[in-house]
């Protein structure tokens, strides 16, 4: 069975991003490539890790007028990643056309609350209410707007899961029982992630700072 943990990337260093990648890719599903990684490395260092033979998943959090991200995302296609992100927020016509734009095997999922901000971060950005409700609305305009899923904390994923059961859920910000939350706000277990409807984990720190993130990988499988 393939593992639902992918790896998250996150360094502007191809050759340590290969190291690392090739320590784990006996337990790791997939690799994440976020934003750090991709403006550092562009095409060429998507290439170069998808050679490890793992699935990609190209993490941009794409936000912007509708055409723009749609002619983006057409950019991209020859990069075939198995998962895309982009914003819910930027909208019902958005979303559509990105899904519209992506290649036929990518997955196109919406970033609904990053799992950075909490109610007072909402507040400050004028969005009324807690990040639960907030996730569970675009959660539904996602749905409504053609995409694959959406990328939620795992404190709201059980909610999203009953609402859409179909979908498909990238759960950011997992940590193990022993983790430190670092920057992540909204934190669960991988193995609460699971139970409540994640489809795929993304695990960053807790693997790639580990003096064995091999081992720190079939750790976190192991309570699956």
């Amino acid at each position: 069975m393939t593992s639902p943990i992918y790896l998250a990337i996150d360094t502007t260093h191809l050759d340590a991003a290969l190291t690392l990648a090739q320590k784990v890719r006996h337990h790791v599903g997939g690799l994440k490539l976020g934003l750090e990684f991709f403006c550092a490395n562009g095409h060429h260092g998507v290439h170069e890790m998808a050679k490890i033979g793992l699935p990609i998943f190209l993490d941009l959090k794409l936000h912007d007028i509708p055409n723009t991200v749609a002619k983006a995302i057409q950019a991209l296609r020859p990069l075939e990643p198995a998962i895309l992100t982009v914003h819910a927020a930027g909208g019902r016509a958005m979303m559509e056309e990105a899904k519209a734009a992506a290649g036929t095997h990518t997955k196109v999922v919406g970033v609904t609350v990053l799992t950075s901000l909490d109610a007072p971060d909402l507040d400050d950005i004028g969005i009324a209410g807690n990040p639960h409700d907030q996730v569970v609305r675009l959660a539904a305009l996602a749905r409504e707007s053609g995409l694959d899923g959406i990328v939620c904390s795992g404190q709201e994923v059980k909610a999203a899961r009953k609402a859409w059961p179909g979908g498909f859920f990238v759960v950011p910000g997992v940590r193990p029982s022993n983790g430190k939350a670092g920057d992540q706000k909204r934190v669960v277990t991988p193995a609460q992630a699971m139970t409540d409807g994640a489809s795929i984990l993304v695990v960053g720190r807790p693997i790639s700072q580990s003096p064995d993130p091999d081992l720190a990988a079939r750790e976190i499988e192991a309570t699956l």
